[in-house]
């Protein structure tokens, strides 16, 4: 598990959170399809940390 990978995914979801809600108030659709993108990311990144936690235990 790298804590680091974890922290920064979480600080872009909440941007990307954050960035879309933006969109969503001023109407701006690129906004919003950035802020969905950054959430889409920080959630990959979760995926494979999880990934890399569990293949860790099975080598271990």
């Amino acid at each position: 598990m790298n804590l680091e990978n974890r922290a920064k995914a979480t600080a872009k979801n909440i941007e990307g959170k954050v960035q879309e809600a933006i969109g969503n108030i001023t109407g701006d659709p690129q906004a919003q399809a950035e802020g969905k993108a950054k959430q889409v990311e920080a959630s990959t990144t979760h995926i494979i940390e999880n990934v890399k936690d569990e293949v860790k235990k099975i080598i271990d």
